[in-house]
Order: C-alpha cells, then sequence, then structure tokens
C-alpha cells in the first residue's frame, strides 16, 4: 500500500513538474502591447535563441482564431505556441514570432458571417473586397509596420500564417500589404476571391483545410485557391479527409511547412 501511495504521489509530482515546465515555456515569449495614434493590440513576442541586435532576422507573424479573443495576452498562444518553441524549429530556423491578440469586440477580417439556418446548414461568410479596416486590422498593419522598422528585421523574409479567423485575417493582410511578405498560409479560413489579383504571383500561398469543417465551410479555402490559380498564381493545397474545423492539429503536423515557408524570400 505504501508503494501504491509513492507511485501516486510521484506521478502527481512529475505531472506538476511538466505542466511547470510547459508554463515557463511559455513563458518565454515576452508579453508586449502596441499603442498608436488609439490602437491598442496585446502581442507575444518570442525572439530567436542568443539573439542580437546586431543580426537580421526574418519575422513570422502567427494569427489566431475568433475563440482565442481578448486581451489577456495569453489566449493567442493556444495553438501553435508550442510548436515555435520546439528545439528543432529553433536550431534551424532564426525567426522571431510573434502572436498578437485580436479584442474580443473585433475580428482581423472586414466579414459578415451568417448563421446557418434549416435551409442552409452551414454559416456563410460575406467578405467584403474593399473597404476600411477593422479596429483589429488596424492595429494589426499598425504593428507590423512598428516591426518591419526595427534594424533587425530581415524585411525580404517576413511571413504570415493564421488559423479560422486567423487564415481570413492572412488572406486579408496579404491584399492589403501584398509588397511585404515572402510566403503565408491560411488554415481553414477563406476571403474575398476579387482581391487575390493583389498577391496572386507575388506571395506563395499554402492553404489547408478540413473536407469535414462544419464552423468554416471548405468552400471559403476552395474558391480562394481557384481564384489564385485563375490570378496566375501556384498556391499549395492540402485537404485533410476526415478532419473537422481543427484542422490545424494536421497542418501544424506538416514536416515540409516551415521549410517551405522560410525558403521563400520576397519578390
Amino acid at each position: 500500500m505504501k508503494k501504491l501511495t509513492l507511485l501516486v504521489v510521484l506521478i502527481v509530482t512529475l505531472s506538476g513538474v511538466q505542466s511547470l515546465t510547459i508554463a515557463q515555456t511559455l513563458a518565454d515569449y515576452r508579453k508586449e502591447v502596441y499603442h498608436a495614434k488609439g490602437d491598442t493590440l496585446p502581442y507575444r513576442v518570442l525572439l530567436p535563441e542568443n539573439f542580437d541586435a546586431a543580426k537580421k532576422y526574418s519575422l513570422m507573424l502567427v494569427l489566431h482564431g475568433s475563440g482565442e479573443r481578448g486581451n489577456d495576452n495569453e489566449a493567442q498562444l493556444t495553438h501553435g505556441g508550442k510548436l515555435f518553441l520546439d528545439t528543432a524549429f529553433r536550431q534551424k530556423f532564426a525567426a522571431i514570432v510573434v502572436f498578437p491578440q485580436c479584442p474580443k469586440d473585433s475580428y482581423w477580417s472586414n466579414v459578415e458571417i451568417q448563421p446557418a439556418t434549416a435551409t442552409h446548414p452551414s454559416r456563410t461568410f460575406n467578405f467584403r473586397k474593399g473597404g476600411k479596416p477593422t479596429k483589429a486590422m488596424h492595429a494589426l498593419q499598425g504593428l507590423l509596420s512598428n516591426l518591419l522598422h526595427q534594424s533587425y528585421i530581415n524585411k525580404d523574409q517576413v511571413y504570415v500564417g493564421g488559423l479560422s479567423m486567423g487564415g481570413m485575417g492572412t488572406f486579408e493582410l496579404l491584399r492589403r500589404k501584398p509588397k511585404v511578405f515572402a510566403a503565408a498560409f491560411a488554415i481553414c479560413g477563406g476571403g474575398s476571391s476579387e482581391t487575390v489579383k493583389k498577391f496572386a504571383k507575388r506571395v506563395p500561398v499554402w492553404v489547408f483545410h478540413g473536407a469535414k469543417d462544419d464552423v468554416v465551410p471548405i468552400a471559403n479555402s476552395e474558391t480562394m485557391v481557384q481564384a489564385i490559380k485563375d490570378a496566375g498564381g501556384n498556391p499549395k493545397y492540402t485537404v485533410y479527409p476526415n478532419a473537422n474545423h481543427n484542422s490545424w492539429d494536421n497542418a501544424f503536423a506538416e514536416p515540409e511547412l516551415f521549410g517551405w515557408l522560410f525558403s521563400h524570400t520576397k519578390k
């Protein structure tokens, strides 16, 4: 009985140590807040190991989904935060990784979402092809501009990617800032197909979606992929036959994702 008790205590202790280690590791993302001209945007930033401000580094901007909106400056690391902490990633790619957090009352992209109905079982996303950016997108563009003014950013190696609402934000940021990015990925997102001409030939894009997605219809990604092709681009497109909305789990497990992404430089 004493051995069993000791074993239980040991397991609980090790579990606690493991959780503490993860918490301390995620804390390597520094907490920052962007303030300028009425804009406020919390964000977390992970610097490369042995960061040297005299050197140049690539910039990776990661946009979270709607479920991680808020102002705690923590929730945005839920999906993908640990990925960039992987030792192999950090040794291979010397990148500055930034996770901004969209406020609860805003959205990365300019889209009107119609709820599902009896006749329309899936939600409908109506993406605007123009107009002013949302409050979150306006602040995001300001943050991006601020980051690009830092001397240690390699402006030929700036990347953006996102999931769900963040995938939509990725497409919108590409059309608003087509000359900034070297490559991008969009997971279970979507956008206005009428705007892809602004970036289709300039920015390589890898699009992911789950075939069984019942939150964001796969048609959103299919429309964007076809539009990019029609505009002269050559997008990569991966569909996961058995994945629902959380196709980011599959996408982030793709062994070639970051090798492909960081192999590109701005055209």
